[in-house]
């Protein structure tokens, strides 16, 4: 296993397992709950009192440190499994609900985010924002500290936009592609939506960009259906606000 070349800053911590015994598929980001510097959060993980750590630390530039080399497991979301298998990253955030983070932080996540799955050999991030599918990597690899421990990290604005940050790092990882109309029998019929957060966008596909927001339970009806980046199937909005992912609706009629 490697390291990610994107790090300006290195304090490693004693604090982890040794050696990982599990594959890394998983990516969990976490907040620190501070404005925290990369120095600062390095310092605080190398005192052996602290008993904790994360593979990797983000400022509020997006600026990316190591703290425990990806080839151990380190102790960061409160699950053994999970942090055999997962890179962890803690993130600056605000001190209180709902802990925001700076758009530097976010692109530093997304851009870390793609180095990990290309040296990892992680086709693509996946998340549904459901607890059941842990250690599912095959339909999500993107998991919460809050779903192994009572806690509210990553906090609920970073919560609400672990979907975009699978969005843009597949748009970096996959390549565009082509759009294809399906053959429209069956249309209109409506879609309940079966996910927290759905954004929808002004194209079919997420190399487009999201224009709004829809939420779990609101039923929409879809006029026209196509293929796109990040859904087997994308549909149309009937009120011609934007597309859907299909995979996160159930049709109802």
């Amino acid at each position: 296993m490697s390291n990610s070349p994107l790090i300006v800053h290195t304090n490693l911590s004693p604090n982890h397992s040794g050696l990982r015994t599990k594959k890394i598929d998983t990516f969990t980001p976490h907040v620190v709950v501070g404005h925290a510097s990369l120095k600062s959060l390095g310092e605080w993980f190398a005192k052996k009192t602290t008993a904790a750590s994360s593979t990797y630390g983000i400022d509020d530039a997006g600026q990316i440190a190591m703290f425990v080399e990806e080839k151990n497991r380190p102790w960061t979301t409160s699950s053994n499994a999970n942090d055999q298998r997962a890179i962890t990253v803690e993130i600056a955030s605000d001190a209180r609900h709902p802990y925001a983070i700076t758009n530097g932080a976010m692109d530093g996540l997304i851009k870390l985010g793609v180095d990990v799955c290309k040296r990892n050999g992680i086709p693509k991030l996946l998340w549904k924002a459901d607890k059941n599918l842990i250690g599912k990597v095959d339909q999500q690899n993107i998991t919460s500290h809050r779903w192994f421990a009572a806690k509210t990290c990553p906090g609920d604005y970073l919560f609400g936009r672990l979907g975009e940050l699978a969005d843009e790092v597949n748009k970096i990882l996959l390549p565009a592609p082509i759009i294809v109309p399906t053959t429209p029998t069956g249309l209109p019929y409506q879609v309940r939506v079966n996910t927290e957060i759905l954004h929808y966008r002004r194209g079919p596909g997420t190399n487009n960009p999201v224009v709004g927001q829809i939420r779990k339970g609101e039923v929409y009806t879809i006029i026209e259906e196509a293929f796109g980046l990040g859904s087997s199937k994308w549909g149309r909005l009937k009120s011609g606000a934007g597309w859907v992912a299909l995979d996160y609706c159930m049709k109802v009629r």
